[in-house]
């Protein structure tokens, strides 16, 4: 076991670790990033359309309009002192992303460009706005080429494909990570005053996700083994429009382009669901539109199970000329600003978008609760806010609760600037005054008894096996709608599940080199944790509220849940064996803070 020391402490390299990491390191302190992957594959590179900050380039627009679209899209969940907090840093943020270096599209002034995207609008609701600052349709990659080549600058340190796979506390604080070495199969202790956690999310749980197959929930897994809450679980995203078949993302971008969704019979339909921004609703409501449009027969194929996203110039240049703009496209256009979709849709599903519309399905795609922090990315164990020394968050992993129950597109790269960035700061300040606590004895005891028991297995079912029930079970019961029933049976499923990964699992590479066998066994055993934690949290909201929509609880019930879920993994053993206890906490007020100064931000029933 080799043991490293750091001040700071990075886990994960996409947009939110790279930022936490540049201003940690900004601030002085010795920071390491350690990366399961090369940084610059990490998930945000999957970030295309754009990222929302009020800068009003080509229209009037302010960061209130956009904390109040975040608080309205999140259908009043959101902790309305991160929405603003979330609005006004991204001025500063996506503008000093351009000082460093980020190639923005322009307007032909020169100032950074901006494009519409669900659910953001001006003046409280008025109309779509321009908010969504873009580099092509490849802004999330973009953004991770910038921050690496920052970091770098400023002497950070990486460790490169070192799967951390546990949480050290001691003295109630958090001191370090232990890691596994993918090259040697070695187990590395990473020892510092602080912790930031930035791995991303676990949309790996459904079956059909945007997600990639590394995003499977580590870090929220290791510290949820640890005691720390997963708050808010129950609320999981499905974009609109991923690629059928696939569930690879296709931007909202092109919507935000004018891009249209057509069901079999060439409809509109989103007139009917959103009539007053149509197919620029946020997510969770064009998602329930598509999957109510497939029930009424009206998909299109020979099964009927998907629907159209069309971008072709003459059909968008249609319904331009009947709303009235003076704006038009053409071929030339699309294929600069949609280069990444056009490339997708022609290598993956042999359409070609700028003559046939494209076929799209709802798909997996971000986590709106996670591990608890507050605004500096602190993170939090209770209704109190209580911070646990030592220990951060900030991206997809962390619940700051900017999203509420429906994250709005673009706000997941500000989310992952702007926490990330906060968290940086705060940890340099934290990293000044604080002392090293001690390791405790054995920190890498139990990881090494884990692997070595996967390692040893001798049963009968291989874990692709076990993951694929899993993902069809939380696919059918957890997915877009939702009731007890169905719910019941998709976390009676994953407990059976995690039994067989406990007793019955077998993999065929016993060795310690780049043994993924034994990594992707040990990825499958994060997955089943937060897919139980996942329905335990769905099957108690009795309500129906932005991605969470029940069918036997039809209604939004902000009299009995206005409320966050904390959910405690209980029992001592890491890994534990048996039945699994999880215990529910529903004190967690939510933060209403705006609608203490301004009505407008009062919860009330969503009109888009």
């Amino acid at each position: 076991m080799q043991t490293h020391q750091f001040d700071a402490i990075i886990v994960g390299a996409g947009g939110a670790g790279l930022m936490a990491a540049l201003y940690a390191s900004k601030g002085g302190a010795n920071v390491a990033v350690v990366s399961k992957l090369y940084p610059t594959r990490s998930h945000t590179g999957a970030a295309l359309g754009g990222i929302g900050a009020a800068l009003g380039n080509y229209e009037e627009d302010k960061p209130l309009w956009h904390a109040y679209d975040t608080v309205k899209g999140g259908d009043y969940l959101a902790d309305q002192n991160a929405a603003k907090v979330l609005a006004e840093n991204a001025v500063d943020a996506v503008i000093e992303l351009e000082h460093m270096g980020l190639p923005f599209d322009r307007t032909p002034e020169g100032r950074i460009s901006q494009r519409r995207f669900g659910g953001h609008t001006s003046n409280f609701g008025e109309k779509p706005v321009r908010r969504a600052c873009h580099a092509a349709d490849r802004t999330g990659h973009m953004i991770l080429q910038t921050l690496y080549q920052q970091c770098i600058k400023n002497q950070v340190r990486f460790f490169d494909e070192f799967h951390v796979v546990d949480v050290i506390m001691n003295q109630g604080a958090c001191v370090g990570v232990v890691a596994l070495q993918l090259g040697t199969g070695e187990i590395h202790v990473f020892h510092g005053k602080a912790t930031l956690f930035a791995t991303g999310g676990w949309g790996r749980v459904w079956q059909i996700t945007s997600n990639a197959h590394t995003l499977t929930g580590d870090g929220a897994a290791a510290v949820f083994r640890r005691g720390i809450p997963m708050q808010d679980m129950e609320f999981y995203q499905f974009h609109p429009t991923g690629l059928y078949g696939l569930g690879v993302l296709l931007t909202e971008g092109i919507r935000g382009e004018g891009g249209i969704i057509l069901n079999r019979n060439g409809e509109r339909f989103m007139e009917k669901y959103a009539p007053k921004i149509k197919d620029l609703a946020s997510r969770d409501v064009v998602s329930r539109s598509i999957y109510l449009e497939l029930r009424a027969g009206n998909g299109v194929g020979p099964n009927k199970d998907y629907v159209h996203l069309d971008i072709r110039p003459s059909t968008v240049n249609r319904y331009l000329a009947e709303a009235g703009e003076t704006r038009r496209v053409d071929e030339a256009y699309v294929a600069r600003v949609l280069a990444e979709t056009l490339d997708v849709c022609r290598t993956y599903a042999g359409v070609d978008p700028l003559t046939e519309p494209m076929p799209i399905q709802p798909t997996a795609h971000y986590a709106m609760g996670g591990i608890p922090t507050n605004v500096d990315a602190e993170v939090v164990i209770d209704e109190n806010w209580t911070v646990l020394p030592g220990m951060y968050a900030a991206g997809e992993c962390a619940c700051v609760s900017c999203h509420g129950a429906n994250r709005l597109g673009t706000n997941s790269l500000v989310d992952l600037i702007v926490f990330g960035r906060r968290g940086g700061m705060k940890i340099a300040e934290y990293v000044k005054k604080a002392d090293l606590i001690p390791l405790p004895p054995n920190p890498a005891g139990e990881t090494e008894a884990e692997f070595k028991r996967l390692r040893a297995s001798k049963g009968k079912t291989r874990p692709y096996e076990i993951r694929k029930q899993m993902q069809k079970v939380m696919m059918e019961g957890v997915g877009v709608f939702r009731d007890e029933k169905a719910m019941q049976n998709a976390l009676n499923v994953v407990r059976e599940l995690r039994e067989r990964y406990r007793t019955d699992l077998t993999f065929d590479d016993r060795g310690y080199k780049y043994n993924t066998d034994a990594l992707e066994a040990w990825e499958l055993g994060c997955l089943l944790d937060l897919a139980e934690v996942t329905a335990v949290s769905a099957l108690e909201r009795k309500e129906s509220r932005g991605g969470h929509s029940r069918e036997d609880y039809k209604d939004r019930d902000d009299k009995n849940w206005l409320v966050h879920t904390l959910a405690y993994r209980k029992g001592s053993a890491v890994y534990q064996e048996g039945q699994t206890s999880i215990e529910l906490n529903l004190k967690k007020k939510v933060d209403m803070s705006l609608a203490a100064e301004d009505p407008r931000f009062i919860p009330k029933e969503r009109v888009y």
